[in-house]
């Protein structure tokens, strides 16, 4: 347990915000610069600025963290190498990352970069934690959707800094697991271009609804409790969010942690953070009304009653001035447009100003206050020589020599993963060359793994583990692997690398596809790391690919994706658990396991290039059935479409050949 106060951490999308954080009271902020960040449509920095930023910075004795976490594509491995140069060179306080190609590269070749771990890269128990501390990251960022139990037993004896978000706005899937953007338009969330699908209206049982729009995180009520625990530093979420709002809840949470008796006044500061609604979420054990009817920020101040040429009139109970800043929900079309009051007057509680945008403004149009300037953060920053910005050209070819050793398999290969035992039925193990059990904890505790077929084609058999383990399920876990070892299983697939540390040394471990590997650094590191096997990611690409060395992972050649993986529990009208959105495309809610599933109505079906990657050398695939119903039909078909290299139809390519963004 730690004595020492938290640290403040908070965002800065720009040079404005950066000065509202130190004025607010911050003890750190994090940036992006105009690559490589999770935050791509922020301002962000130029490295010509970044000198002057921590000059500034150092003085207020506040630090700064670099925002590195997007998963980095293979070309870009050149532009990646140029940019922690320059980064170490610059001094920054740490890197915050979220590939394993991106921390193997920082930590060997750029040593006086202190690494962060993201919150995309998915620690949620405290086997993530000792092993991001054993693998020498500084910090872990958790995940949001822990409980404050679970939080309290890795924070027992955290083996390195533990980082936790306490304010802002919250994915609704957990953090670096969500496809849902990339999906829908090529726009990646872990590349930094989230299109928010979590945000959108969608249809169900034929009304529209807000189905996964989370509230905003608050988490003032928990600061006592995560200071005794000495969670090292507190972060607030907001890049994209104006100076204002950096500055106003810089300055409530600073009031609240250094003055707990305050804490109420702090609250009442919060109130206008010009946000959505809040939730404590799961710290706070505050599930049930986690969803938002509205996607909007802002607080409601009223509706518009009348529109005469330019002159837009609405009523509000609200006392507002000019240079406040409104957001107009537009009625009839649920588009928004934002405008400044200027000569704003007032009679009655009837505000008028006008407006000179292109936007149709109607009565009933919805008016919410988004912002109101009370003080004034100078954008202008003083000329600080920048170091020089390229990594010299022999350090940078000896590095890539390295990454470019290939590798692929002799001979191709098929594995196939199942999601129930009713499978093991319909498939005749001779047509596979291996099996993937990716069994909930339940179904493989009632598993007999000495029954003849298991232990005669044992060499075939896999087991994989979820995305997510609780810290109280750890122990559980660890007694139903050893089990499985015990008897003979000695061949898994992990879906975090932490998993690792519940093996022995005689097991053999891969990694399946959503522990990233898109570039060859990643999958380098796995080698370091005795990972035998890996998978490259559903969301990837055909050019990205074929530009990687390492040719002997996985590819998917069909699978039904997992657009959201949450915790958060969704309750659906539809009979069928069925919803539809704006494309008229059709999506199911899964749940398994306490977790919540989306998927589309259709899978990923690439068996039309399999010809086409094995000339690029490619030789293992695997062919999913997980969320399909069990049938000697369907995998019959399957079989016969993929010895064919045949599409199965209705089916999509994803990003295969338009691209990831």
């Amino acid at each position: 347990m730690g004595q020492n106060k938290p640290e403040l951490l908070l965002p800065a999308g720009n040079v404005e915000s950066f000065r509202a954080a130190i004025r607010g009271g911050a003890n750190a902020v994090y940036l992006g610069l105009k690559q490589f960040n999770a935050r791509a449509r922020a301002n962000n920095f130029t490295e010509n600025q970044l000198p002057a930023i921590l000059q500034e910075a150092h003085r207020n004795k506040v630090k700064v963290y670099v925002t590195l976490n997007t998963v980095i594509k293979n070309p870009e491995i050149d532009k990646l190498l140029d940019f922690l140069f320059y980064l170490e060179k610059v001094g920054v306080d740490a890197i915050i990352v979220q590939d394993w190609g991106v921390y193997d590269l920082a930590r060997q070749y750029f040593p006086k970069l202190a690494i962060h771990a993201s919150t995309q890269m998915g620690t949620h128990n405290s086997q993530g934690v000792t092993f991001a501390a054993r693998l020498g990251l500084s910090r872990v960022v958790l995940a949001r959707e822990l409980t404050m139990p679970e939080l309290e037993k890795i924070a027992r004896q955290p083996a390195c800094e533990l980082e936790v978000f306490i304010h802002g706005a919250l994915c609704y899937s957990f953090s670096g697991q969500c496809f849902f953007s990339s999906y829908v338009g090529g726009r990646g969330a872990n590349r930094g271009l989230c299109s928010q699908p979590c945000r959108m209206v969608y249809q169900d049982s034929q009304q529209q609804k807000y189905l996964f729009n989370l509230k905003d995180n608050q988490q003032l009520p928990n600061l006592p409790r995560m200071a005794e625990l000495g969670i090292h530093s507190l972060k607030v979420e907001g890049r994209m969010k104006s100076a204002d709002y950096v500055f106003r809840v810089a300055a409530a949470y600073r009031l609240a942690l250094d003055h707990p008796e305050r804490t109420v006044e702090a609250e009442e500061m919060l109130q206008l953070d010009f946000g959505r609604a809040k939730t404590n979420y799961f710290l706070g054990n505050d599930v049930k009304e986690a969803i938002a009817d509205t996607s909007n920020t802002g607080i409601p101040v009223g509706t518009i009653i009348r529109v005469n040429r330019d002159e837009i009139t609405f009523v509000s109970d609200h006392e507002l001035k000019n240079g406040d800043r409104l957001r107009i929900l537009q009625a009839k079309t649920q588009e928004t447009c934002n405008v400044k009051l200027e000569d704003v007057w007032e009679e009655s509680g009837c505000y008028s100003f006008t407006h000179e945008g292109k936007e149709k403004l109607s009565a009933g149009d919805e008016v919410f206050w988004i912002g109101r300037r009370e003080q004034s953060f100078p954008s202008r920053l003083p000329n600080v020589p920048a170091p020089t910005a390229r990594l010299p050209l022999h350090q940078k070819k000896a590095i890539k020599q390295k990454l470019s050793v290939g590798s692929q398999a002799a001979k191709p290969c098929l594995f196939v993963r199942i999601d129930s035992p009713d499978w093991l039925n319909t498939i005749r193990l001779t047509d596979v060359d291996g099996l993937i059990l990716s069994f909930g904890r339940h179904e493989l505790e009632k598993f007999d793994f000495s029954s003849p077929v298991i232990q005669q084609n044992r060499y075939k058999i896999h087991l994989e583990l979820p995305k997510f383990i609780a810290e109280g399920q750890l122990p559980a876990w660890e007694r139903l692997l050893q089990k499985a070892e015990e008897s003979g299983i000695r061949q898994f697939f992990i879906s975090h690398l932490s998993q690792k540390l519940f093996f022995s040394k005689d097991s053999q471990v891969c990694c399946n596809e959503q522990v990233y590997v898109y570039n060859d650094a990643a999958a380098r590191f796995l080698s370091t790391q005795k990972i035998k096997g890996f998978c490259y990611p559903v969301e990837n690409d055909f050019d990205n690919l074929k530009a990687m060395q390492r040719k002997d992972g996985f590819v998917l050649l069909h699978t039904l994706p997992e657009l959201f993986y949450s915790r958060m529990p969704v309750g659906l009208d539809d009979a069928g658990n069925h919803f539809k959105d704006n494309f008229n495309k059709t999506y199911s809610k899964l749940t398994h396991d306490g977790i919540t599933l989306v998927i589309p109505d259709r899978p990923v079906n690439l068996f039309q290039y399999k010809e086409q990657l094995l000339r690029e050398g490619f030789r293992n695939f695997m062919i999913d059935l997980k969320h399909e119903q069990p049938s000697k039909n369907l995998i019959k078909r399957l079989l016969l479409k993929y010895r064919a290299g045949e599409p199965v139809q209705p089916s999509t390519i994803f990003n295969f050949k338009k691209g990831l963004q």
